[in-house]
């Protein structure tokens, strides 16, 4: 795990086997064309709400990232008091927009699978278009959401379907 975002003995298996459901999500993501990101939006209780798959390229929306349709899901059907005590399981750490999102409705914890830094490094050597925007990590777009990430057993995986949706989209 990268310094100050936590460290793989605070996980627990209940983490992994919601984000291992993250990874399965961003794997239909790219088997549909999409790039590889998925989401899981947990209650406190460990009940699972709501989930959701990258659908930017299938939607033609760029704002239908997984984590901004949790975090409307949340603001329309949980309190104030649930959304703070819900956990959201990434496979991707958030983008600033979605950080964002997530500040703004007041949802809890943030696990994510693989970083933004990782997703650089890993789309560097393909022919994939640059963002339009800065990666920044979790605490520095919303830093009063606690944050844990990144989980190295997801690493490869997740490289090889970013490699797999950069060839598609170079």
């Amino acid at each position: 795990m990268e310094s100050g975002r936590g460290t793989a003995t605070e996980l627990t298996e209940s983490d992994l086997r919601h984000l291992r459901r993250c990874v399965e999500l961003a794997t239909e993501a790219v088997d549909a064309g999409d790039h590889p990101f998925g989401s899981v939006l947990v209650a406190a209780d460990g009940i699972v709400l709501a989930e959701d798959r990258n659908r930017v390229v299938s939607a033609n929306d760029p704002l239908r990232h997984p984590e901004i349709e949790l975090a409307r899901w949340a603001r329309d059907h949980l309190g104030a008091a649930e959304r703070a005590t819900a956990t959201v399981y990434t496979s991707g750490e958030h983008c600033p927009m979605c950080s964002t999102a997530h500040a703004l409705v007041g949802l809890g914890r943030i696990v994510y699978a693989g970083s933004s830094a990782q997703l650089a490094d890993w789309l560097a050597d393909t022919e994939a278009p640059r963002a339009a925007f800065h990666a920044l990590p979790i605490t520095v777009v919303a830093p009063g959401i606690p944050v844990l990430g990144p989980v190295p057993e997801f690493a490869e995986t997740l490289r090889e379907l970013h490699r797999r949706s950069a060839c598609r989209s170079a």
